[in-house]
């Protein structure tokens, strides 16, 4: 265990914590008591079914836990290990390393150890050490079918943490702050992507319509949109394989994304692609010279439609309803060509491109704002923590 000089003191710290000297080392078993869950009987009806938050792996969404997808009734939480509110749970059998903090009284699954931190640890603190050290906490599991730490493990593992809870809080509160920040982007986030998944509903038909609901005020007079299979619209590009190439900075993609750059390309211009094997529901937009692989279709030689509002009826299309096989999903180009859709006249067809790719601009924007603060915050905690080495 080393900083720069050996000893265990973070690089960052906080003014009035600087003359504290060195950060000790603690086993979990001292931060307080260890508490381990259970399953009460499933064959018993008057268990379940009630108001009693019970916490599987399943219900680690957030930082905060006050809630859980299976519930147990007064009786059911009698055969269960009561949590105390505030806890530190930490998944250790099968999904090693989940945590949180149980905000209001629950039980847990064995799957699950539970801190109860006592009154020189503060549980927000332990949380954000245990998230530190999740790299070595989950190499404890060791290489078996299903990765486990028993508590007798769980209970040697060791972090540091500052002599005094005042310091501890101190820096709790601080990255605390940063999840608040987090969590108040990733909230704006979610209703963007709300918001365009309801404007997609409404200014594209439904189903059995040939209007959308929602539709511009210039176009309300256009009449109804034409009915056009996908063979009338476009031609379909298959991704070939890219190994004979040299290295180079034409990008080549695959139903994943960018995986590399090469010397040559397939296509050059915009161009709306989907999945031919594996991932065949998640659509794509290219656009300049670009190379694909052969499990990612790409489309060119656009006839009366934008590849753009191509790209847009591509994330309408419930893609796994065209899947022809029974194993691994996959897409054929006739079965492209079939699918049939309504299509209005260019320029209202430009007028919703450029509403969606507004829409698609501001999530880009605020995906890569929460990146930005969750580096920020992997970059503090490398700081505000002494490094352990073993």
């Amino acid at each position: 265990m080393n900083n720069t000089d050996n000893k265990l003191i973070p690089e960052l710290r906080f003014p009035e914590f600087v003359k504290e000297g060195e950060w000790q080392e603690s086993t979990i078993k001292l931060l307080g008591e260890i508490i381990t869950g259970g399953t009460p009987s499933k064959e018993e009806n008057e268990y379940w079914g009630g108001d009693f938050v019970w916490i599987t792996a399943q219900d680690f969404k957030k930082k905060y836990i006050s809630t859980s997808v299976l519930r147990l009734t007064q009786k059911g939480k009698g055969k269960s290990r009561v949590v105390p509110k505030n806890s530190v749970l930490v998944t250790c059998i099968a999904s090693i390393g989940l945590n949180g903090i149980n905000k209001v009284e629950c039980a847990t699954n064995q799957q699950i150890n539970s801190i109860v931190c006592n009154s020189e640890n503060y549980f927000e603190f332990v949380y954000y050490s245990i998230s530190k050290n999740i790299e070595r906490l989950k190499n404890l599991a060791g290489q078996t079918a299903v990765p486990i730490i028993s508590k007798g493990v769980f209970e040697k593992f060791t972090i540091l943490k500052p002599k005094k809870p005042t310091e501890q809080k101190k820096i709790a509160s601080f990255l605390s702050s940063i999840d608040e920040l987090i969590v108040a982007n990733t909230d704006k986030l979610d209703t963007l992507k709300d918001h365009k998944k309801g404007l997609m509903q409404n200014l594209f038909p439904q189903e059995g319509q040939s209007v959308p609901k929602l539709r511009f005020k210039e176009f309300e007079k256009n009449g109804v949109w034409k009915k056009n299979s996908f063979d009338k619209l476009f031609e379909i590009g298959n991704g070939r394989d890219y190994k004979h190439l040299n290295k180079g900075e034409i990008p080549v993609y695959g139903t994943g994304g960018y995986m590399l750059s090469v010397d040559d390309y397939l296509y050059d211009g915009e161009s709306a692609c989907i999945g031919r094997k594996g991932t065949i529901d998640k659509p794509m937009f290219l656009e300049g010279k670009f190379w694909t692989v052969d499990t990612l279709f790409y489309t060119h030689s656009f006839k009366v439609c934008l590849p753009k509002f191509i790209f847009y009826i591509f994330q309408n299309i419930d893609w796994k309803k065209h899947n022809e096989a029974g194993g691994v999903p996959s897409l054929s180009k006739a079965n492209i060509y079939e699918i049939e859709v309504f299509v209005p006249k260019p320029k209202e067809q430009q007028k919703i491109v450029d509403t969606l790719s507004s829409l698609d601009n501001l999530i880009k924007e605020q995906t890569e704002e929460i990146e930005q603060l969750k580096q920020y915050k992997k970059g503090l905690m490398q700081g505000l923590f002494p490094k352990i080495i073993n």
